[in-house]
């Protein structure tokens, strides 16, 4: 039969896998999942032999053979299947609290991989013409084998340029990102890849190991004592003015713990050495002892349970009346919904340099931020200094995501008190362990609400409560809620509305800013609302999401009228270059041919709003200069991430002097050339930037027209010597602030946001109904950009938008342990896409002729905007599952939370298998891990 096959089932990372190991490769080898090397009595055609190997797990090896022995002499037929489930049941047991958590699934999934092996056995003497007692039902031919992967395919549109556009005018042009071929080579100098400064020292922070405690005792002594290592620092060297030991929007952030911690991960103090490995080593000679304190909060239902927030009332935006419209409308339904955090997890993790200059309390950082003007003032204001002694500088980034916004504090604050108090250059860069348990995730959310709709579908009222994971510390948790706020209904207009946002103070790292603000956490809630309305009248969610789609004209929430809103022509041709309607009759009938795969497609809108939300951070700065030779050097206040945005700046600067990109360079960031800058985040870098170049930059071209106009057949540099020599300045500052917005939440009056980026998405999946497994068959995204400025990066940011966010949804999981302990340290436990997560067609349009006439050039932001249409893939697994429930007669609404992993798949597509292992009580064992 399948001599050769042998699998093994083992247990790595707290997660399960399924390894393979075969003398012989051949497609029936290929397609077995668990069971090999079995023989089968002549004539009879009853089991003579069976091997089944449970590698990794010494314990249940020897139960499996007891699994073996059990199946010897029995017919392959459904009674020596259930037999053979019984035998794993009773050889494989897990206790409810084992490490990995996901107990009902892993025991699910033995016996998921035995079935699958059973039917490719039986698919085997189908083929074979051997006569068996039950043949392969056609229905469940696909179940035996696994996902294969498929030769690729993408397309992506964007208008062009007219014809008449100069050579040197490179708005709209798809230019390649001017670092590009430097990263791709290696060649492109990060923070840490700058030469080491003369006596530089390393530093290394000693983090707590506690969630919630009182710190008894620190002793560096054994630290101090190894060769190499210089000094160690905590809060004692912070408590005599001019020093201050706290930063953050109500001060509660400390550089160094005092007194106590409130989180695993907190920073309670620094050892800086010679060099690294000595600091490293030193760190871990720090002891530290606790007293530990109660109550400690990890979850979003404990801190609601202990009242621990914030503030005491909540945020909140009311619009109409919501109790009428309850009243009149048909049908009234509840609901939640759960998102969790989301790891950043950028290519380089949080670095700094702290470089002292040796008179006047200067310093120098080269510091991994998105904020340059936020390092300056809080390290200026920890070291009682001004500002202007502290210049802090960024050359590029390896991305950042919004992680580097605020949290970068963590470690750039003790490297400069380091480097201060030593007189002497500091460095760090975080190991990715190191990074993951100190700087924050994405905020996990949860939603509750009640939501009023006609008969048709159509919702009239809805009233929800957000509830968000802030962590230990404020940090922007409350800005990020407002965003939840402002953009709950996603795309939808709902005319009465309440809703509530709640700031949960927990005993985990202090969660922050993450690509999207808040933004997709809140349109979670409304897609769910709508999966729930069509479920409920049991129609197409594609129904329910037209009828309720916002108009050109209608009111937000917030009162905020949409105006040039494009949502419809994006929604409708995304259906159309999807072809939605006949790929729909195909997934129906590919689902009534299978039993064991389903597929699902979905389709979902965006509307994400820009601006700042905090009225004073909407303002940019730049400073252009011409030299003598007509080269230009631009420094503005955006940081480059990788997101491209010194590339559009100098394409907007190429139009502006109307000369070639070969003149003009970008150096860096840096708050000695622009001050008071704003982060290069809420996906305003280009609109806020831009607009401050072009400013400079005119005011510099109309200092050159005289000279121009003097010598029409002159070039660039002609024109620029001559206003050299006629002693006209040559630099120029420009400044933008976004104009006619301001909103009062206390009121629901103004204007949030300066005009909202729009795209609707389409993806088709396949899931596994057995292992939970899936795969993105296909995704058609259109996007609503405006004009834009460089349709290359555009494409590129929708295209990685979309996948992270499809992480966000479907596979990254942070996993803390009941007291705090973060699991999810490193690749090896927390899984971000790779490439074969990529949708086998991907498709990105970008929709034209739709000028912004609020923004440089009439472009659109699209940082963040595409993030949510992976949401697309999680609905359409969720179709998925509603097919395969519905074949096993469940009917109506279940709950997914996201993300929509392996496990949470499986055990939604409830069978005879999961049914076996039914919930335990969780008051009789503590788990392993927690949902934060």
């Amino acid at each position: 039969m399948l001599q050769g096959a042998n699998w093994s089932y083992i247990v790595k990372d707290q997660y399960f896998y399924a390894y393979k190991q075969a003398k012989r490769r051949d497609d029936d080898i290929a397609i077995v999942n668990m069971a090999s090397n079995v023989e089968f009595n002549p004539g009879t055609n009853t089991i003579k032999d069976i091997s089944l190997a449970f590698g990794g797990m010494a314990p249940t090896t020897v139960l499996a053979m007891k699994t073996k022995n059990k199946l010897i002499g029995k017919q392959w037929d459904e009674k020596t299947l259930e037999e053979a489930y019984s035998s794993l049941i009773e050889d494989l047991p897990l206790n409810p609290s084992a490490p990995g958590g996901m107990i009902r699934y892993r025991r699910s999934l033995t016996l998921s991989l035995f079935f699958k092996a059973y039917l490719a056995i039986l698919n085997q003497f189908e083929q074979r013409k051997v006569p068996v007692v039950q043949k392969l039902p056609q229905q469940y031919q696909s179940a035996s084998s696994g996902f294969h992967s498929k030769i690729p395919k993408s397309s992506q549109y964007f208008q062009v340029v007219p014809a008449d556009q100069k050579d040197t005018d490179l708005v709209g042009r798809p230019i390649v990102h001017k670092s590009a071929f430097k990263q791709a080579t290696g060649e492109a100098v990060y923070c840490d890849d700058m030469p080491h400064f003369e006596n530089e020292l390393y530093l290394a922070l000693v983090l707590s190991t506690r969630a919630h405690a009182e710190i008894l005792s620190i002793d560096a002594s054994q630290a101090l004592a190894m060769e190499g290592v210089h000094a160690f620092f905590s809060a004692k060297d912070l408590q005599e003015p001019p020093f201050r030991n706290c930063h953050g929007i109500i001060h509660d952030d400390e550089v160094f713990a005092e007194g106590k911690v409130t989180s695993q991960g907190q920073v309670i103090g620094a050892v800086v050495a010679v060099d690294q490995i000595t600091a490293q080593r030193a760190s871990k000679l720090v002891k530290v002892e606790y007293k530990d304190l109660e109550p400690v909060i990890i979850t979003i239902e404990d801190a609601i349970k202990k009242k621990s927030f914030f503030f005491n009332s909540p945020k909140e935006i009311y619009q109409g009346d919501i109790e009428a419209a309850f009243r009149s409308a048909n049908h009234v339904l509840d609901g939640e919904a759960r998102m969790s955090g989301q790891e950043h997890f950028y290519l380089e993790t949080h670095c700094t340099i702290a470089v002292p200059k040796g008179e006047d309390d200067e310093m120098e950082l080269f510091c991994s931020t998105q904020n340059p003007s936020e390092t300056q003032r809080v390290t200026a204001e920890i070291l009682g200094i001004k500002s202007n002694r502290v210049v802090c500088r960024v050359k590029r980034m390896g991305g950042g995501f919004g992680g580097k916004e605020s949290r970068m504090l963590v470690l750039s604050v003790p490297v400069a008190v380091a480097a201060y108090k030593l007189n002497r250059p500091v460095r760090c860069m975080l190991d990715r362990d190191e990074d993951m348990m100190v700087s924050g995730t994405r905020h996990p959310f949860l939603g509750k609400y009640k939501v009023g709709i006609t008969k048709e579908g159509k919702i009239i009222a809805c009233d929800i409560e957000i509830y968000c994971n802030a962590g230990h510390t404020l940090d922007l948790s409350g800005a990020v809620t407002e965003r939840a706020m402002f953009h709950f209904e996603n795309a939808y207009y709902i005319p009465n509305a309440r809703v509530r946002g709640y700031i949960c103070k927990t005993n985990l790292p202090s969660n922050t800013a993450f690509r999207g603000f808040g933004g997709p956490q809140g349109m979670f809630f409304g897609e769910n609302m709508i999966r729930e309305i069509a479920s409920y009248l049991n129609k197409d969610p594609l129904e329910i999401s037209s009828i309720n789609l916002y108009k050109e004209g209608d009111k937000t929430h917030y009162n905020q009228p949409l105006e040039y809103c494009t949502l419809q022509r994006c929604w409708d041709k995304c259906l159309k270059t999807a072809d939605y309607f006949n790929r729909k009759k195909q997934v129906e009938e590919f689902n009534r041919q299978n039993r064991w795969k389903k597929r699902g497609m979905s389709v979902v809108p965006t509307k994400f709003g820009i601006s700042y939300t905090l009225l004073m951070l909407n303002q940019a700065g730049a400073l252009v200069l011409i030299y003598d030779d007509g080269s230009v050097l631009i420094s503005h206040g955006g940081t480059e991430m990788g997101q491209g945005l010194h590339t559009k700046m100098i394409q907007v600067a190429s139009r502006a002097l109307d000369i070639s990109a070969d003149f003009i360079h970008i150096a860096e960031t840096s708050t000695d050339k622009v001050p008071n800058t704003s982060a290069t985040a809420a996906s305003c870098g280009s609109d806020l930037n831009g607009m401050a170049v072009l400013d400079a930059c005119e005011t510099l071209r109309k200092r050159l027209e005289p000279f121009k106009a003097a010598n029409p057949k002159g070039k660039w540099a002609d024109w620029v010597k001559t206003a050299y020599c006629e002693r006209v300045s040559l630099s120029a500052t420009g400044f933008y602030k976004t104009p006619g917005i301001g909103y009062d939440i206390s009121k629901n009056e103004g204007k949030p946001f300066k005009y909202f980026t729009y795209g609707a998405a389409c993806s088709e999946v396949e899931i596994d109904c057995l292992t939970g497994d899936h795969q993105v068959l296909r995704t058609d995204i259109v996007m609503d950009l405006g004009d834009s400025l460089n349709p290359a990066i555009d494409v590129g940011q929708i295209e990685g938008g979309f996948m992270q966010g499809y992480g966000l949804f479907t596979l990254e999981e942070m996993v803390y342990s009941p007291t705090g302990t973060i699991y999810a340290r490193g690749p090896g436990v927390y899984k971000i896409p790779g490439f074969a997560d990529i949708p086998t067609e991907f498709n990105v349009s970008l929709l034209k002729g739709a000028p912004n006439k609020h923004a440089v050039y009439s472009s659109k932001a699209v940082g963040e905007p595409p993030l949510f249409l992976a949401s697309s893939v999680f609905f359409a697994i969720k179709e998925a599952i509603t097919d395969a429930r519905a074949e096993r007669g469940l009917k109506g609404t279940f709950k997914l939370d996201a993300p929509a992993t392996a496990a949470r798949i499986r055990m939604a597509c409830e069978d005879e298998i999961t049914d076996k292992f039914p919930e335990p009580d969780p008051s009789t064992f503590t788990p392993w891990n927690v949902v934060p």
